[in-house]
């Protein structure tokens, strides 16, 4: 099967993600518990489906790398993103369930605490992502002038 076209979607998800993750901090601030916690668990929602999505079409394409076709800084500036980006992903998932775990606990000094660090990471993360893909699925020069990479 040709998953293609998933890129397009998890760059939607990536998004969505960093909408519900803004919308949630300013519920928040303005003490709508309710209505941020709704809004925090569809993020994390959100986000579970693209690691879902993600993780297929790697699979489905072998874990072979898409490689950005640019050199210079332009290329080091994109892998020091790209790394940052891996690297702080990877904790996302943890960070986010011990946050749910703490705010359904209602241990509300904790869960502040833990997202004063968790949530830079996860908005980072999913806007990085959407760059990441927008360098290479959309502004990726051609390799040698014949064709995209």
């Amino acid at each position: 099967m040709d998953l293609a076209f998933l890129p397009h979607i998890n760059a939607g998800l990536n998004t969505v993600a960093a909408l519900l993750l803004l919308r949630g901090r300013a519920l928040v601030r303005a003490g709508r518990i309710k209505a941020h916690r709704l809004t925090m668990l569809s993020a994390f929602g959100v986000s579970t489906v693209f690691l879902a999505s993600y993780l297929a079409h790697k699979v489905s394409r072998n874990f072979e790398n898409t490689t950005l076709n640019v050199e210079g800084l332009a290329k080091g500036v994109y892998l020091v993103v790209l790394f940052s980006h891996v690297v702080l992903a990877m904790t996302v998932p943890f960070l986010a369930i011990w946050l749910i775990r703490l705010g359904l606990r209602d241990d509300r000094a904790k869960h502040r605490r833990l997202a004063r660090i968790a949530w830079p990471i996860w908005m980072y993360v999913s806007i990085t992502g959407v760059g990441i893909y927008l360098a290479l699925y959309r502004f990726n020069p051609p390799l040698g002038g014949s064709g995209a990479g």
